[in-house]
């Protein structure tokens, strides 16, 4: 197995059609095949044991992760947001190690004696430039295909290990080989160092699909990208599509006619989103999709029967699966367990625990979470339905503990945004003397409402049990989340802590 092999598949089937395009530059299947081996002889005479992207999404993003595969090293997308301080902590990592980056920034980090660093455009120019690679690639199924560091919620950002039979695996028992027509085009927008923008760009390539890239998202750019290059398929995290679809509100029409598809995921998507895009997208099919980088991405789907069956249901119990993420791809297993470990019945909130070959459960340096039984624990928490499909509630560490009872941040929020004055909403615990943490919430409103925090207290109140309405209720303009859609609880505690200490 080797990521490799989904391009050679593609090359050969179709090696005329756009590959990935950026702005007005583009490869075809057979270039970007070219280039990978070009690139690959580069990164071998490095004597690098990483291949590194330090950058927006550009046509060196899929170039650098085929010739890390063609070369057998690891492919490391990095954050380009981070510090120059957080930066060097991973650098040092995986060095030694080949960095494609930005012109701006080459020059500093070349001067790093671990590194072997060119600026994205030359490294363009010369894997288009040079002769193919001759040597094959390795078919090892253990070695590393990927590390992906992750956001650090929770402390430093740890190396999540994907080797290549993990990766493949995802690929082949998701994807449909060749099933994009020539036409069809996915618009991505997700950063190259989520994994979602790893495995759309896989998928893709898989399946024939043309990639239109999006290195900055904008609502307004992305709506024109797509309506110029006639996307058939994108994928967005819940803060991208609510912002497309404030920007579409009041339109006639949305003027998408070639978007036959959208999924989304990264993040909890509320249920008036989903529902005011459904309805300016009638002719858009809809999937939620949830998974995490140790898993390779994607575990389970709420595909589009899924989305219209439970929007047009009038049972309360089919309807709330709109706000589910649906049931186990058939290659995986999903168990929701106890603080023991041990499996729970349909209804009974626990963690989220998951077993399938797609799924990795390793970080670098630090072994692996994997159970001896195959399942690995995510950390988050949720609950399964009588048929099987999955509801997210947060992280397990976002429990909200008052006075010896344990509270799900979710569920309050999901009540809270029932409300019509609501248009988005964080809960989470803070320090009581009397019972250990309260609960509070940051609202943002909806146009035209006014704060009326007893209103929103006697909303939960007469939904939830009365410890459960919020004890404090904030409101600002909008919440703190990170760039592949997560909110950032960490800021909103920081927040209230703030408000409290203000004389």
């Amino acid at each position: 197995m080797n990521l490799m092999m989904l391009l050679e598949m593609a090359a050969s089937s179709f090696p005329e059609r756009i590959a990935v395009q950026n702005g007005e530059d583009r490869l075809t299947f057979a270039e970007l095949f070219s280039a990978a081996g070009v690139a690959a002889e580069e990164i071998a005479r490095s004597g690098a044991k990483h291949a590194a992207v330090l950058d927006v999404s550009s046509l060196a993003l899929p170039v650098g992760l085929f010739a890390a595969a063609w070369a057998g090293v690891p492919f490391v997308p990095l954050n380009y947001r981070l510090t120059d301080a957080e930066l060097d902590q991973l650098l040092g990592q995986i060095e030694p190690a080949y960095l494609i980056t930005d012109s701006e920034r080459a020059p500093t980090l070349g001067s790093r004696a671990g590194a072997t660093v060119i600026a994205r455009e030359d490294f363009l120019a010369r894997s288009r430039g040079g002769a193919g690679r001759e040597t094959t690639w390795p078919m090892e199924p253990e070695d590393i295909a990927i590390l992906l560091f992750t956001s650090g919620t929770t402390g430093p950002p740890k190396a999540a290990v994907l080797r290549q039979k993990h990766v493949v695996s995802y690929i082949l028992g998701a994807v449909e080989f060749g099933a994009a027509a020539e036409s069809d085009a996915a618009l991505v927008s997700v950063p190259p160092y989520h994994i979602a923008g790893i495995s759309a760009l896989a998928s893709s390539i898989y399946s024939g699909r043309r990639i239109v890239q999006l290195p900055n998202f904008d609502a307004e750019t992305w709506i024109a990208l797509a309506r110029r290059e006639g996307v058939t398929y994108a994928f967005v995290v819940p803060t991208m599509l609510q912002r497309i679809v404030d920007v579409l509100e009041g339109s006639a029409s949305a003027d998408l006619p070639h978007l036959r598809a959208i999924s989304y995921g990264g993040g909890k998507m509320p249920l008036p989103v989903i529902e005011r895009a459904m309805r300016l997208l009638p002719d858009t099919t809809f999937t939620n999709a949830y998974g995490l980088t140790e898993t390779s991405a994607t575990l389970t789907v709420l595909g589009p029967d899924d989305h219209r069956a439970a929007a047009g249901s009038p049972d309360p119990a089919v309807r709330r699966r709109l706000t589910s993420v649906g049931r186990p791809l058939p290659t995986v297993e999903i168990e929701i367990r106890d603080e023991e470990g041990k499996p729970v019945a349909a209804g009974v909130r626990g963690e989220i625990c998951a077993r399938g070959e797609q799924v990795s459960g390793e970080y670098l340096g630090k072994g692996t979470r994997v159970g001896s039984d195959g399942f690995f624990p995510t950390r988050d928490g949720g609950w399964l339905d009588e048929e099987g499909y999955l509801f997210l509630e947060g992280r397990i560490d976002d429990i909200i503990v008052r006075g010896g009872e344990n509270m799900s941040p979710g569920e309050i929020e999901d009540v809270l945004l029932e409300h019509e004055a609501v248009a988005d909403v964080a809960v989470v615990g803070v320090p009581d003397e009397q019972w250990g943490e309260a609960v509070a919430a940051v609202v943002v409103l909806a146009p035209g409402h006014e704060p009326d925090p007893e209103a929103l207290r006697e909303f939960v109140r007469q939904r939830l049990r009365s410890s459960r309405a919020p004890e404090r209720i904030e409101f600002r303009d909008e919440l703190p989340y990170n760039e592949t859609g997560k909110l950032l609880r960490r800021e909103v505690r920081a927040w209230l802590e703030d408000a409290a200490a203000a004389p």
